[in-house]
């Protein structure tokens, strides 16, 4: 069996030897992973798309309208007050990516990621579309500038400047809702300015990310892929290359080399440029082209496949691998947690808000013997659908009399409203602490109330 080579140490792909930028053309593959990617990108990005479209209650099922401060989320509405919730989602989601890290390593990277869908879904296509396969792509970019090369180019940027246009209005109507949108674009940008500068800068940053930034959002911006050495160990999936069978690399007719033909075919398929012969790597995202790339190679040369294949440290050195281990116990211990955390907090969301509230100036008026304070009940329905709420005196200090002109509000989902109420209470009596004013605010659709209290002031 041959001895793995010592590990080789080299600057990133994607910087030449002057460290000027060393753009990456990854040419075309084809493969068992790449016939099931167009699948996955196709759903994902269907999701993105029709999600705005879908509407649950008669409201968008995803809708964060941060003007008004009212969010839905499939049927259920929020609204500020609810905002610690997000730190459940967003635990849950880090949780989610900690424990595929541990099991799969980068698979969100190279699969599921927007930033991969986006890219190889469908500007890398319209690249390839126009430009060419990768040598003819290369060879368009070293040469000069021609009538065909202009030509090409403005094409391409032109599909790539509307492209980033549909993805940033899309995005838009997850903020202000799709009608909106449509309304909107029909309207001078004038006329709602703040989206319009909004849409203009999404959209120069979408197309400046995926016509020239590319792999380097990976490589520089992305913590992700410096998180993996520290969320993964010897156990967790990665994409490795086999080196007890590939080395020593040389010639198929060579007796003496390993399954290895040194084609580079590895490394001309990689989006970011490395040479998975070197170990796994942080620019490496997991998106399985080198697998296919040197599948296609063995079976041409008549040998196995999987001489690059999803594999663990210790399967790829011939060891047993482990699924179950410490940190992933740790890591659903913590999920689940977390889980139960979240299932408590939402199916406990209150179904309405309610709150006494003073009115500006004087706190409290002397009429004779009489002592009055002004107040305003404030009622939100936080349902999803028209609900009416009951205001009603109940048994607080002996003596104190509440006055309301409105007693039944019937409010829309996420609607507010203010009742005044007039508090009296003899003066005679009175002491500062000791008297206090209740009020029940009922729920008819849930059955449920709540009481309000507040201090009487007086001198």
């Amino acid at each position: 069996m041959a001895k793995p080579p010592a590990p080789t140490l080299s600057k990133l792909a994607v910087i030449n030897d002057d460290g000027s930028r060393n753009h990456v053309h990854p040419a075309d593959v084809k493969g068992r992973f790449n016939r099931v990617k167009p699948f996955v990108h196709f759903v994902l990005v269907a999701i993105y798309v029709v999600l705005p479209w879908v509407k649950v209650g008669g409201r968008p099922a995803v809708l964060v309208d941060i003007p008004a401060r009212e969010f839905s989320f499939f049927g259920l509405v929020y609204n500020a007050q609810d905002f610690y919730l997000a730190f459940f989602v967003l635990t849950g989601i880090g949780f989610s990516l900690f424990l595929v890290s541990a099991l799969w390593g980068r698979i969100w990277c190279g699969w599921a990621c927007p930033h991969t869908v986006f890219l190889e879904g469908f500007y890398r296509r319209v690249e390839r579309w126009i430009d060419g396969p990768r040598e003819a792509r290369i060879k368009l970019a070293k040469g000069p500038w021609t009538a065909e090369k202009v030509r090409k180019r403005v094409l391409k940027h032109g599909i790539y400047i509307v492209l980033s246009l549909v993805i940033a209005h899309i995005f838009l109507s997850y903020f202000v809702s799709l009608p909106r949108v449509f309304e909107m674009v029909r309207q001078a940008p004038g006329e709602n300015l703040t989206p319009f500068l909004w849409v203009t800068v999404i959209t120069g940053i979408i197309y400046f990310n995926f016509f020239w930034f590319r792999e380097q959002l990976c490589l520089i911006i992305c913590p992700y892929g410096r998180l993996q050495s520290s969320l993964g160990d010897k156990d967790t999936w990665i994409i490795g290359y086999d080196t007890q069978r590939g080395e020593p690399r040389g010639k198929k007719s060579d007796p003496n080399a390993g399954d290895c033909i040194d084609c580079r075919r590895c490394v001309t398929v990689c989006p970011t440029g490395i040479d998975i012969r070197n170990g796994l790597q942080m620019e490496c995202i997991g998106c399985a082209n080198c697998i296919d790339a040197c599948d296609e190679v063995m079976l041409k040369i008549g040998r196995e496949p999987g001489l690059v294949r999803y594999d663990t440290y210790r399967g790829l050195e011939g060891e047993t691998r482990q699924f179950w281990r410490p940190r992933v116990f740790a890591y659903m211990f913590l999920g689940v947690l977390g889980l139960s955390v979240a299932t408590y907090v939402f199916s406990h969301k209150t179904s309405f808000e309610a709150n006494v509230l003073r009115v500006t100036g004087a706190p409290y008026v002397i009429d004779q013997d009489t002592l009055r304070n002004q107040i305003m009940v404030h009622v939100i329905n936080k349902h999803s659908e028209d609900v009416t709420f009951l205001l009603d005196p109940c048994d607080g200090t002996p003596g104190v009399r509440i006055t309301m002109p409105q007693r039944k509000v019937t409010l829309k989902p996420l609607a507010s409203h203010h009742v005044p109420a007039v508090i009296e209470t003899p003066r005679t009596g009175y002491k500062r602490g000791a008297v206090q004013a209740c009020i029940d605010v009922t729920d008819v659709a849930a059955g449920s109330g709540r009481q309000l209290t507040i201090e009487v002031l007086g001198p």
